[in-house]
This record gives structure tokens, C-alpha cells and sequence, in this order.
């Protein structure tokens, strides 16, 4: 048996699997794609999160496509943050290439172009489905991780939010939790000492300076009414498609605690509402994070950990995390080294740094006798790439150099008309882009303010009266009592005067 047959049969058999899967491309030995020599994920450890990693422009979006089109087709919804702004065009078919058509000849893969359904969502202003959660949602615990507060700081938040549960105080929007921090310190003051105990206004003013540059990223879009159901991005279409929910963040690379907030919010969300899955065939729901190295380049203490927690975790809820980025030590060990599926994209050696990068990077894969991983891993082409998933059984397929397929869809994006009637389409747009500005904290704290000022009026003014009655009363009660006395009647009279004067001049003679 030739070394490449042995090769052909030592891929397909690693390959094989009794359930559904998804084809990413065939296997290449030696530079050359050996036809037919599938390299295939199982959809049942699709739930074990995965890695596409590699230099710009070597083909890991067109990876992420490819992926995201075919868990569509398999009928599991697909969530892609995208931050460059390329993904769109996945609801349109591809235009065709004959250098497409020559890929899928070597791969033995017959090539169909179609578009998949798409929803435009988005965190800002862009166009797209509103997403939004009100700070209740967040609890004391999330938002004071998101602000990075101490432990005190923490300790007031958690006031805060008693105060308004026992008040009946909603907390929907920054501007609610804004008021009742300044509440808490000021009109309310006496109010929260006497229930909670003593709040310091240097613990309220470093929170508040949090939220406010929460807010100057852009926060105060996010945080309001109507909050985004989960429950809606798991939609298939009624011949039984996954959904592609895109997230447009391409005007949020420069806002990393609007980005952190958002994935804590997210990742909690889906934790806390999704019920455990068990050992089921397919995940519920595939998350893509493009651009992932931005995410940990800014992200505070708070959301690594947070993101690590939900990694280990979360896959019992039927869903895979995939993060889409330049070099794979991007990646904190920690979640690298959750990673089930990785598909690794050619890395370039320009110093001394990127070639110990390399070494880091291929000792992260199975060793194979048909490879130098390191070596192979600087060849690759574009649309090349070393795939390591996991089989059925939760063991590395063997690691192979794979001709990846062509996307479906197209490969650019959509043109202004198509998303405008993407948009107009969409049922999510039009339950979720009314803004709603209900009755809230702020609101209440308001009334509650004036009342008291409008009380303290009302007082004021009649102790007022009060004290002039008085005096009055007083004053009168003076002059009755003259006018009414007999004997101080008689002798302040004329007829008196003039006798007691009479009597005087006759002694005097």
C-alpha cells in the first residue's frame, strides 16, 4: 500500500461517524488534495467550542462562513459577532467562480450556491434588531463585575438594588441607577441610614464614574426596554433552516466596556435561560466571535473569567462557542485548552517572536507522522488549513491538512437595497426597535422628590402661619384685656385726671 493510500484510509477511517455531521473539505498530503478524503466534525461534539485561527487574509472568515452555512442546513441556529462588517452576504447565493468550481473538483464535493436566512441585529445605532437588557436583568453581582468595583462598591450596588426590590423601584436604564445612587446619598440619605446603614458618597461617586463611562460608550442604548428574549435567536425557518443572527459591531471596536457589558449580559442570559441538554445529537445554538483577539486584548479581569466559567459550563446547555483570530495565543490557556474543534489557518514568520508563536501553536495539535506541524503550518495556502476536531467519542480526529470548501453564499456584502429589504422583512426589527420609556426609578424617585419638596412647602408655609397666629393672638389677647379691666377703665379716664388734679392744687394752697 502506497503512502498515500495508507494516508486516505488513516483520514477516513479517523473520520467516520454514525451520526450527522458537517464536511469541511478533504484532506491534502504533500501539497496535493487527496480526493474524497473527507475531513468531517460530528454535530454532537459541536457543543465543545472550537478555534479558527490565522494570518489576515488566509481564509478564516470564508472558514466561518462555511460553518455557519452548513449548521444553518442542519437546522441549528447560528449567532456571528461580526466585527468587520462581511458577513451579510450569507443571505444571498454566491455568484460562482470557476476557480470554485476547480476547488470542489479536487475535493469531490459538488458545488450548489444558495443564500441562508439572515436577521440584522445590532447594539448601536446601526440598522438591525435593537438588542437591549434592562440593569435589573443584570443583577448586583454582573453589573458590579462589569464596572470593576471593589468589594465595598459591590457591597453598596447590592443596597441599591435591595432598596428597589423593596420599594418597587424598576431599574431598567443607566439613568434609573444613576438617580438612586445620588438618591442614596442625598434626599434619601437619612431614608437608607435608618433601613440599610450608612452609605459613603466616595463609594457612590467612584460608581457613578463608572456607569457614566459605561454610558459615553454607548451604554445607554443598550440599557432600557425592550429587553431581547433569547428564545429568539433560536428560530428556524419553516422548512426547517437555523437562523444566522448577525450582530453588526463594526462601530465598537473602540468601545471595550460596551462590548464587555454586552457579553456578560449575553453569555449569562443564554446560561441562565437554556435548560441542560444533556448527550443530545446537535447543539441548540453556535456562537462565532470574529475579530475574538479584540475581546481579550480589552477585556477586563471580569469577563475573562466570566467567559471562561461559561466555557466550561456551558456546553451542557447545547452550545459551542467558536473564536475566530489571528493567532491562536490570542486565546487565554485557559479557554484554549476547552477547545474541541480547531481549524488552523496559515501563520506567518516575519521575527523571532512569530516563529516561537508557531512552535507554541503546533504543539497544540495531535502529533501525526505524515506531518511536520510547525513546517506545514507556514506552507498553507489560502483556504487551507489543519483541522483537529473531536469524534463521537470525545477523541481528536486525526490532524489533516484539509482543501477547505467554498461558501454557499456570497462572499461580500449585501448592497444597500438588499439589507434595507432584509430589514423591512424582518419581524424581530419591528418587535424590537420600538424604544419604551415606561415609569421607572428615575421617574419615581422624581415624584417621590417633589412630593417631599412640595410636603416641606406646605410646612414651611404653615408654621409660618402658624408662628403669625400666634403673635397675633397674643397681641390681641393684650389689648382685650386692658379694654375689658374695670379699674384701669376708671383710672385712665378724663373725669379722674381732672379730680386727682383738683385735689392736688387745693393741697397745694
Amino acid at each position: 500500500m502506497s503512502r498515500q493510500d495508507e494516508f486516505f484510509k488513516h483520514i477516513t477511517e479517523g473520520n467516520k461517524t454514525k451520526g450527522d455531521y458537517i464536511t469541511l473539505g478533504s484532506a491534502m498530503l504533500d501539497g496535493e488534495t487527496i480526493k474524497d478524503a473527507f475531513v468531517k466534525v460530528p454535530l454532537k461534539t459541536m457543543n465543545r467550542h472550537g478555534l479558527i485561527a490565522g494570518a489576515t487574509g488566509t481564509g478564516k472568515t470564508k472558514t466561518l462562513q462555511v460553518l455557519s452555512e452548513n449548521l444553518s442546513d442542519k437546522g441549528i441556529p447560528v449567532l456571528l459577532m461580526d466585527i468587520k462588517g462581511d458577513l451579510s452576504g450569507l443571505a444571498q447565493p454566491s455568484p460562482g467562480h470557476e476557480k470554485i468550481d476547480e476547488r470542489h473538483e479536487k475535493i469531490g464535493l459538488p458545488f450548489e450556491a444558495k443564500g441562508f436566512p439572515v436577521e440584522i441585529m445590532s447594539l448601536s445605532e446601526q440598522e438591525g434588531v435593537r438588542l437591549r437588557a434592562t440593569v435589573s436583568e443584570f443583577g448586583p453581582v454582573l453589573l458590579s463585575r462589569i464596572l470593576d468595583l471593589s468589594e465595598t462598591q459591590s457591597g453598596v450596588v447590592a443596597v441599591i438594588f435591595k432598596y428597589c426590590d423593596d420599594n418597587k423601584l424598576p431599574l431598567l436604564d443607566l439613568k434609573d441607577f444613576k438617580k438612586i445612587l445620588q438618591y442614596a446619598t442625598q434626599e434619601g440619605k437619612q431614608e437608607f441610614q435608618e433601613a440599610y446603614g450608612r452609605i459613603s458618597t466616595a463609594s457612590t461617586g467612584a460608581i457613578l464614574r463608572k456607569v457614566i463611562e459605561i454610558e459615553q460608550q454607548g451604554g445607554e442604548l443598550f440599557f432600557g426596554e425592550k429587553s431581547f428574549d433569547i428564545e429568539d435567536l433560536l428560530r428556524t425557518t419553516r422548512d426547517g433552516r437555523g437562523y444566522v443572527n448577525i450582530i453588526r459591531l463594526t462601530d465598537i471596536q473602540d468601545k471595550p466596556k460596551l462590548f464587555s457589558t454586552f457579553m456578560l449580559s449575553l453569555l449569562a442570559e443564554i446560561y441562565e435561560t437554556l435548560p441542560e441538554q444533556g448527550d443530545s445529537g446537535k447543539p441548540e445554538l453556535i456562537m462565532f466571535i470574529d475579530e475574538a483577539h479584540l475581546i481579550f486584548n480589552e477585556a477586563s479581569k471580569a469577563l475573562l473569567n466570566q467567559i471562561e466559567s461559561i466555557v466550561k459550563l456551558i456546553r451542557s446547555k447545547g452550545v459551542g462557542l467558536y473564536f475566530v483570530t489571528q493567532n491562536p495565543t490570542d486565546v487565554p490557556e485557559g479557554v484554549l485548552s476547552q477547545l474541541g474543534l480547531k481549524v488552523q489557518h496559515a501563520l506567518r514568520a516575519f521575527t523571532a517572536k512569530d516563529r516561537k508563536a508557531i512552535k507554541l501553536t503546533a504543539q497544540n495539535y495531535p502529533d501525526t507522522d505524515y506531518y511536520d506541524t510547525a513546517e506545514v503550518l507556514t506552507s498553507l495556502g489560502t483556504g487551507e488549513a489543519l483541522v483537529s476536531a473531536l469524534d463521537e467519542k470525545g477523541r481528536p480526529t486525526p490532524l489533516a491538512a484539509t482543501m477547505m470548501r467554498a461558501p454557499m453564499s456570497r462572499m461580500d456584502v449585501l448592497t444597500e437595497t438588499e439589507l434595507n429589504t432584509l430589514l423591512d422583512d424582518s419581524k424581530l426589527v419591528m418587535k424590537y426597535n420600538e424604544t419604551i420609556d415606561r415609569e421607572s426609578a428615575y421617574e419615581m424617585l422624581n415624584k417621590k422628590i417633589k412630593k417631599a419638596e412640595e410636603l416641606k412647602i406646605k410646612e414651611d408655609e404653615r408654621e409660618a402661619k402658624e408662628k403669625e397666629r400666634k403673635k397675633a393672638s397674643r397681641s390681641s389677647s393684650s389689648k382685650s384685656s386692658t379694654r375689658m379691666n374695670p379699674i384701669v377703665k376708671v383710672l385712665t379716664s378724663a373725669t379722674f385726671i381732672r379730680s386727682v388734679f383738683g385735689i392736688l392744687k387745693k393741697v397745694m394752697k
